[in-house]
């Protein structure tokens, strides 16, 4: 009998940098990435570093603002875990990538989230991210899925904060392709 490995989280193939941006003094609400080349199979876009105002991060493809998203998470903080989901009816208009129920001013929030199939133009793009913070012993880890619902290949990502929130100096976020 053969047993065939498949990762839970990670995709195989070749890592490529394709572009890396470090947040300068005053920080920023946001990270955009575009022109993405259509040469590989998956996207994946790392971030590391510190936020204001507590810890959402979100994620936002091709521009697209309109309420044309659903997500599905778990989170656990220690005390418990939660699980929940946001379907387009309700509203939403981005994948949630990170939600901190507690502030994570001092200690970085990380994370890796994978854009499965980005040029394909015969399915919805689908997104899945791990990631997590410590916040001084009250972090919390969260596992979320976020579908756009558009068949357009993904050709720019932006990753952002609440509109009072920012990206702290020397956060990080890059974004490598993957070969199949």
């Amino acid at each position: 009998m053969q047993i065939l490995a498949a990762p839970f989280f990670g995709v195989t193939g070749s890592y490529e940098s394709i572009a890396t941006t470090t947040v300068g003094a005053g920080g920023t609400n946001s990270i955009t990435f575009s022109s993405i080349p259509s040469t590989y199979k998956h996207l994946q876009v790392r971030f590391s570093g510190n936020t204001s105002n507590g810890g959402n991060v979100f994620m936002q493809l091709n521009g697209d603002t309109g309420t044309n998203y659903t997500l599905h998470y778990i989170t656990g903080n220690g005390a418990g875990a939660y699980s929940g989901n946001v379907l387009p009816s309700g509203g939403n208009d981005k994948i949630w990538l990170f939600g901190a129920y507690v502030g994570c001013t001092t200690q970085p929030t990380v994370g890796v989230a994978d854009i499965l199939d980005y040029t394909s133009t015969n399915k919805n793009t689908t997104v899945r991210c791990l990631s997590g913070n410590d916040a001084n012993g009250t972090g919390e880890v969260m596992l979320a899925s976020g579908v756009w619902l558009n068949t357009a290949a993904v050709t720019s990502v932006t990753v952002f904060r609440n509109t009072s929130a920012t990206f702290s100096q020397y956060f990080t976020c890059a974004l490598y392709g993957i070969r199949g």
